[in-house]
């Protein structure tokens, strides 16, 4: 499989914003909607993603104000099609691990931390917004690469999800593009696949294996994955298989079954 690398892209001018979705999930109130519109207009945003919304009247019109266009060009699409087309996909939740050998809320960043970790790329990035009744499910949290959070009061941590999107879009406001393209869902869920088939083949216990795969996604998550990295990442287990299967023998670059990624 050909895999593009950064070199082999064109040039990306700097002025351009990096491309970010504002992804409710399931939300239950369209005033909610509507103000989430106002509030992501204010700071730059436009690109409004609603997972299953209720129907929309001139309630959520009216909350918008100056923002209809964001509402009325919102984007009704599956959670699933949000996942295969987002390099890199966030999740937001109030509702932190009690412990933190946890790995599924673990570890969590702020989201002037994430603006740290994304400043320098370009690709398309997805922020999911839970339910205001009970946020995102542990499922959908686990699919996501980062979990990001807003400091609050212990005795009353869950904002509401028009407060949580106008606190994000601020601190995210003005994010130019960087040089460096992200690597692709496809690309990273071929990745985590492999890792997958690795931990089987040196006979990882089975018990363990998902929540280090969980582990892994954490960990690569944070790092936000290009291309090449991501391809590298590949070889690495690729050379590994060889060995495993060939100990003691010089690495054959021509075995294509445990090709590296790099030619």
């Amino acid at each position: 499989m050909h895999l593009e690398t950064t070199e082999s892209l064109p040039e990306k001018p700097n002025k351009d914003p990096l491309q970010i979705d504002i992804v409710l999930v399931e939300p239950l109130y369209e005033g909610n909607i509507g103000f989430a519109a106002r509030v992501m207009k204010n700071f730059g945003f436009h690109n409004l993603v609603l997972i299953n919304p209720p129907k929309l009247s001139m309630e959520a019109e009216a909350r918008a104000s100056h923002a209809k266009d964001v509402l009325e060009n919102a984007e009704r699409i599956t959670l699933d099609e949000v996942f295969a087309r987002s390099n890199i996909c966030i999740a937001t939740t109030g509702g932190l691990a009690k412990s933190v050998t946890n790995p599924m809320r673990m570890p969590y960043y702020s989201v002037a931390e994430l603006r740290e970790m994304i400043k320098d790329v370009y690709g398309r990035i997805a922020i999911l917004f839970g339910r205001e009744n009970w946020g995102l499910n542990n499922e959908e949290i686990a699919r996501c690469d980062i979990v990001c959070t807003i400091p609050t009061d212990e005795e009353y941590p869950i904002l509401n999800i028009s407060h949580a999107v106008g606190i994000v879009c601020y601190e995210l406001a003005h994010l130019q593009r960087g040089e460096y393209h992200l690597a692709s869902k496809i690309e990273i869920e071929s990745l985590y696949a492999h890792l997958g088939r690795f931990l089987e083949g040196i006979q990882h216990p089975v018990e363990k294996r998902e929540t280090t795969l969980l582990l892994a996604r954490r960990v690569l998550g944070r790092t936000i994955l290009t291309i090449r990295e991501a391809s590298t990442l590949h070889g690495i287990l690729r050379r590994t298989e060889w060995h495993l299967k060939h100990p003691g023998q010089a690495y054959d670059a021509e075995d294509r079954e445990y090709w590296d990624g790099e030619e």
